[in-house]
């Protein structure tokens, strides 16, 4: 091995699988490798372990936004369709990773999504193809049918309160046309209704929670946490193992089967770049030997922006009364801590709505989550006033961008650039599902909550206001992918089994194989991934004994 900078390959632990992240798909990763007890596995985490109280609480992810134990807090560059504004890129930094920290949403995409993955080329991949690995993760509140699952590892629950606001939505959206749809994850994503959550009795179900934790108890598994990867090992064209560092100490692990890097749609392309694999005049400015030229790690990044309608309610039924009122702040708690039921269970979306900007889509192209409180930024304190908000967020952006290391440094932030709203499709779908977003709230069904648009405000109605609205508002939706795309292109980071182009012994399963954006939150298909993933490789080291 080369490039191990100072640790001894003879002091190193052997395992048949390195993992690198614990995140949504290395927990599930860990679990399916090491359940027959055939195969020795490590996990490594660059985070600590997942004991912060808030993270277990599904309001308690407002908490971690700016938690910087448990987070990467990432900041893209300027943005130039966003008036040069930084967006934040809050990313988990801990066991279960961002589903230790996101908004908890059980969002899977559009069957069309994965159909057109599979028509690009990636056999294997279509929504038949899928379907049977979202159902094996699930445990569904609701039972098994055809679409869904029972007895899984990652309980999918209904929402544990009641919320007036939230059910005036869905009546608001069928007076303007849209019609209800109980099941986002079913036969048709079109529709407003009620978002299901990776909650289990009001309680997040992480997937470190959900899969590493029952694994813990076996011989075969071992996890190391405050523990970052700083380069993969290679013997010529071979991931032999990984170099990590952990308590000021480097330290190696030899992989004798396969490396597998599941560390998000950032830090997976930033590893392989650090470790010689990447655009060779990106590795070459920054004295990285190159080990394979591979121009296409760190492009395609993709990413969904939102744009946030806030509107001042008439009555006091918002988390933002709660949260403000001391007694009311008392009694939540109280609810919580008694029945896990009540306000603090609220997800970043509690009810929402899949829609049509034009009639010639075949498919919804807008994602509208409704929440009853309302905030100048996630994260920050709530406004005073009793508000609730609504995001448009396009679920299929065409813009894309790239991810580059800043540094031969593992310790430093890479660089991001995601190139929100660059295209005119792009810029057209937010200004008209702002305006059809706007004939929701205007509806019937709402009229005893609303009291006025906050912002944009009323005054903002041309197109040419409304986009620059967009652009000095728009925030991430926290979502990125596709860094490390799956392909047969030149440009494509892995093959059809995640095995990366012209190295052996090495996988990426992770959101960044996506080969574009799915229509829906990233959670659900990370996890799809990572279950399909595990059956792939313990069917190579088969065919490899």
């Amino acid at each position: 091995m080369n490039n191990n900078n100072g640790a001894s390959p003879n002091d190193a632990a052997e395992f048949d699988y390195v993992i690198v992240g614990a995140g949504s798909a290395g927990c599930v990763l860990a679990n399916r490798l090491s359940a027959d007890g055939k195969h020795s596995v490590l996990l490594l985490e660059a985070g600590p372990k997942d004991s912060n109280i808030w993270i277990h609480v599904p309001l308690g992810y407002g908490k971690l936004f700016k938690e910087k134990s448990v987070n990467w807090m990432y900041q893209t560059e300027p943005e130039p369709g966003l008036n040069g504004r930084q967006v934040f890129q809050p990313r988990g930094k801990v066991l279960g990773g961002s589903s230790s920290i996101n908004g908890l949403l059980y969002v899977r995409g559009q069957h069309e999504d994965y159909d057109r993955w599979r028509q690009r080329g990636n056999a294997g991949w279509g929504y038949d193809d899928v379907l049977p690995y979202f159902k094996r993760a699930e445990d569904q509140q609701r039972g098994s049918d055809k679409y869904h699952g029972k007895g899984g590892p990652l309980p999918v629950s209904d929402w544990r309160h009641h919320d007036p606001l939230s059910e005036a939505f869905v009546l608001a959206a069928a007076e303007a046309g849209i019609p209800t749809n109980p099941d986002f994850n079913g036969a048709t994503q079109e529709g407003a209704g009620f978002f299901q959550t990776t909650t289990r009795r009001g309680r997040r179900a992480s997937t470190a929670r959900s899969y590493l934790r029952p694994a813990l108890a076996r011989g075969n598994l071992r996890v190391e946490t405050s523990a970052l990867a700083q380069r993969i090992l290679f013997e010529g064209r071979h991931a032999g193992g990984v170099a990590y560092k952990q308590n000021g100490q480097l330290r190696i692990a030899k992989a004798r089967k396969e490396v597998l890097v599941s560390s998000g749609a950032y830090n997976s392309p930033q590893l392989l770049q650090l470790s010689g694999v990447g655009p060779a005049d990106l590795l070459k400015q920054h004295g990285i030997d190159v080990v394979l030229d591979a121009p296409g790690v760190g492009n395609d990044l993709q990413d969904h922006l939102q744009v946030r309608i806030v509107t001042r309610c008439l009555q006091r039924v918002t988390l933002n009364d709660i949260v403000n009122h001391p007694l009311r702040r008392i009694w939540a708690g109280a609810h919580y801590a008694a029945l896990r039921r009540g306000p603090l269970t609220i997800a970043a979306g509690t009810s929402g709505a899949f829609f049509k900007t034009s009639p010639r889509l075949a498919t919804p192209d807008i994602q509208i989550h409704f929440i009853p409180f309302s905030t100048d930024k996630m994260g920050e304190n709530l406004h005073s006033f009793s508000g609730f908000s609504a995001s448009v967020c396009q679920l299929r952006p065409e813009s894309r961008g790239t991810l580059r290391i800043k540094s031969a440094d593992p310790s430093v932030p890479p660089e991001i650039r995601i190139n929100y709203l660059a295209t005119e499709t792009d810029r057209r779908a937010f200004i008209d599902g702002i305006r059809i977003l706007r004939k929701i709230l205007a509806a019937p069904a709402l009229k005893d909550y609303c009291a006025e648009e906050v912002y944009p405000g009323s005054k903002v109605v041309s197109d040419e206001d409304l986009l620059a609205f967009c652009r000095s508002t728009g925030s991430t939706v926290y979502h990125p992918t596709s860094t490390c795309r799956m392909g047969n292109d030149p440009l494509a980071v892995v093959d059809q089994r995640l095995k990366v182009h012209g190295i052996d012994g090495l996988r990426v399963v992770d959101a960044s194989i996506m080969p574009d954006l799915m229509s829906g939150n990233t959670n659900a298909p990370t996890i799809m991934i990572a279950e399909k993933a595990s059956d792939m490789i313990l069917e190579d080291a088969k065919l490899a004994m």
